[in-house]
């Protein structure tokens, strides 16, 4: 399993916090049961954006060269040296 990245953390955090306090004002709830749900559906709510934040992708070495190259024929691409010999005849 990869390891959360900086932005996953940050986001999951920010979303508990706000969450937490945003719930906590307006259901104005003073037991311990009702600040107990509060925390564990905030807490949820985070782990959901924090896994929902897009992984950034992982590039191959390698991998974007040769895929770009297939079916793709060399000569196509790079054009035949000019020769001595082949100016002179071209010129006369």
């Amino acid at each position: 399993m990869p390891r959360p990245t900086a932005v996953q953390l940050t986001s999951g955090s920010v979303t508990v916090v706000v969450s937490t306090i945003a719930m906590l004002l307006l259901s104005q709830t003073s037991t311990g049961l009702g600040v107990a749900v509060i925390s564990a559906a905030a807490l949820a709510l985070g782990l959901l954006v924090a896994l929902t934040v897009p992984m950034p992708k992982r590039r191959r070495r390698g991998s974007d060269t040769a895929a770009a190259d297939v079916g793709t024929p060399t000569a196509a691409r790079v054009p035949a040296p000019r020769t001595a010999a082949a100016e002179h005849s071209v010129h006369h």
